[in-house]
């Protein structure tokens, strides 16, 4: 059974989406997968429309009774998605297993004895690693025998990558250290950052970045939002195409040694004369550092390119460093500001964004998001504290807000996102 370990410290919901959607693929094309949500929030069986309130067992249930006399097997808390592809969840319980035995080496191996049980069973396990460094994440690595870090091709990622590397450095020597790919993911070509990292990644990465690039797609977002792989959802769309070639390009790496993957590590490093005597993986560190400082520099410069091509536009004027500061901690979701709650969604595509909830009885006509030149739309308001539901309204189509890692299940078996306002 090959493992795969889906991890990105800046991953956020992005590495989930790839874990849910690369597992249902490989599924369509034959083999036998389990998916293994080790991230407390549970967004992988959120991504399967797996309730929360009905999941008895969960992944917690296996870890903590590792090594005991009754240990919970994991075949007996899996979900069947479809004939192929099982679902081993998770829930916010997971969380205490990092606080018990934080300190526990031992602890580290729990991942890799929780599926040596049914390593005949299935061809792949994937596991979706929670979005920071802990127990949990070093209990994956030390399991998997290749790791997956969807890199989304943009600023805050790159920084990830370089923090991800610097994890995979601190292992003792692994197959999952030994076999570290790089996908890029949410790729959009319309944007020059997004192509000055693609081509960045593929000069200094060479092999050790996936051919296949996982595009920006909305598809893959609204099947999210309805707790369907893409694979269901829109089999037709770019984002199936995507995950497809991605599926059968794991599956021709099956056969791949090791050694390939070491060679190809110590071609991308050798031209960089300024670090003779650095391990692979340290001088691959200092370049993705230096591609996150050179991407702070694009990132004060670009436009997006919307506008009359017809005219020539003048050069942009570099952003000041308050600007700078302003597009970094610009995020989408909600967040809580002095002048109130502010709704933030990046919509390119759609003409007109409402927000629905319970603080307008949920009317999304009365709620507006205004929309700026780079498809961003924005609305703030004042809500008093208290625990609020919503859902986003995106040209008449609602969908809970994919930005908002917290959902829950409404009465029509769909998802409305929550925020709690103090």
């Amino acid at each position: 059974m090959k493992i795969l370990a889906i991890t990105n410290q800046k991953g956020g919901c992005g590495k989930t989406t790839v874990a849910i959607n690369l597992a249902a693929t490989l599924a369509r094309e034959g083999r036998r997968v389990l998916l293994v949500d080790l991230d407390p929030q549970g967004h992988s069986g959120v991504g399967m429309a797996v309730p929360d309130q009905q999941i008895d067992l969960s992944v917690h249930d296996c870890l903590r009774t590792v090594g005991t006399s009754e240990p919970i097997g994991i075949e007996s808390i899996v979900w069947q998605i479809t004939p192929n592809l099982d679902l081993a969840p998770s829930r916010q319980d997971l969380a205490r297993f990092e606080r018990e035995r934080g300190g526990d080496l031992d602890a580290e191996r729990a991942v890799g004895q929780v599926l040596a049980p049914v390593s005949d069973r299935y061809d792949y396990a994937l596991l979706d690693c929670p979005p920071h460094v802990g127990l949990l994440t070093r209990a994956a690595l030390a399991a998997a025998t290749q790791v997956i870090i969807p890199v989304d091709t943009g600023y805050f990622s790159l920084h990830g990558l370089a923090q991800q590397l610097r994890t995979l450095e601190e292992l003792p020597d692994s197959s999952a250290r030994r076999n570290a790919r790089v996908l890029a993911n949410q790729y959009d070509v319309r944007t020059k950052l997004a192509r000055e990292i693609l081509a960045e990644l593929r000069e200094r990465f060479d092999s050790l970045v996936f051919r296949t690039i996982i595009n920006f797609n909305t598809k893959l977002k609204e099947g999210a939002s309805f707790g369907r792989p893409i694979t269901e959802f829109a089999p037709s769309s770019m984002g199936a195409r995507d995950f497809q070639k991605l599926a059968r390009e794991v599956i021709e790496s099956e056969n791949s040694a090791p050694a390939e993957t070491v060679a190809a590590v110590e071609k991308v490093v050798s031209p960089l004369a300024t670090v003779p005597e650095a391990a692979p993986t340290e001088a691959i560190l200092k370049r993705a550092e230096e591609m996150a400082a050179e991407a702070e520099r694009l990132l004060a410069t670009t436009t997006t390119l919307v506008g009359d091509r017809k005219q020539p536009s003048a050069p942009a004027a570099a952003s000041t460093p308050e600007q700078v500061d302003e597009k970094i901690t610009r995020i989408y979701g909600t967040q809580q500001t002095p002048a109130g709650v502010v709704f933030r969604c990046h919509r390119p595509d759609a003409t007109r964004v409402e927000v629905a909830g319970d603080f307008n009885d949920w009317r999304p006509s009365s709620t507006p998001l205004h929309r700026d030149g780079n498809g961003d739309f924005e609305a703030t308001l004042q809500l008093p504290a208290g625990r609020y539901r919503y859902r986003l309204v995106v040209d008449d189509y609602w969908a809970h807000d994919a930005a908002n890692p917290v959902a829950e299940t409404n009465e029509f078996g769909e998802f409305n996102s929550v925020i709690n306002v103090d």
